[in-house]
């Protein structure tokens, strides 16, 4: 890892969530979804170059906003285990989701979410969930995670390390309202 990274990476999350938070105001039993390359995070292609340094910095601010927020965390494999995602046995059975059998490593899986399964309480994987909002750092396309329909929330952070920010939190459809056409004769 960039020794110029070091330290800062969990700060400019926090300050990213926490600017997040002011809008989005997710709370207990909100369903989090988080999906990362700390390949992008180091400034290489995604799936490349892995690290369980960026992973474990990260993690102490995604599991820092858990604590503040109560939100329930879901982190996104790679594209290798087809994007399922590691949370926490209790979460799954809240929202009644089925496990799979796989255990994220690295090269299949993801270094965020390799380090993730090793750290939680009681990790389980499931093959999809429809969160409350999410957070992608370095494009890895959390958007089949969430449910319809997701808002960008605009951050004075950007990046995270070298890797794209993206934020989102959703709401519920909008059916009907004063913009709505309900005939082919009205449009």
């Amino acid at each position: 890892m960039n020794d110029s990274f070091t330290g800062q990476l969990a700060a400019k999350l926090t300050e990213a969530l926490n600017e997040f938070q002011q809008v989005a105001q997710l709370g207990e039993d909100d369903l989090f979804v988080i999906g990362t390359s700390t390949s992008e995070v180091i400034g290489k292609h995604i799936g490349s170059a892995g690290t369980t340094e960026v992973a474990t910095e990260l993690w102490t601010a995604l599991d820092a906003f858990r604590e503040k927020t109560k939100v329930q965390l879901a982190f996104q494999c790679c594209e290798h285990l087809n994007r399922a995602l590691v949370l926490e046995r209790k979460v799954a059975k809240q929202h009644n989701l089925t496990p799979v059998s796989a255990v994220p490593v690295p090269k299949a899986g993801g270094s965020m979410a390799s380090f993730v399964f090793k750290n939680m309480m009681d990790p389980v994987v499931v093959e999809e969930i429809a969160a409350d909002a999410g957070i992608d750092i370095g494009d890895t396309f959390i958007g089949m995670h969430l449910k319809k329909v997701a808002v960008p929330i605009r951050t004075s952070v950007k990046q995270i390390g070298e890797a794209h920010l993206t934020l989102a939190r959703t709401r519920p459809k909008l059916i009907g309202g004063e913009r709505a056409v309900y005939t082919l004769s009205e449009c």
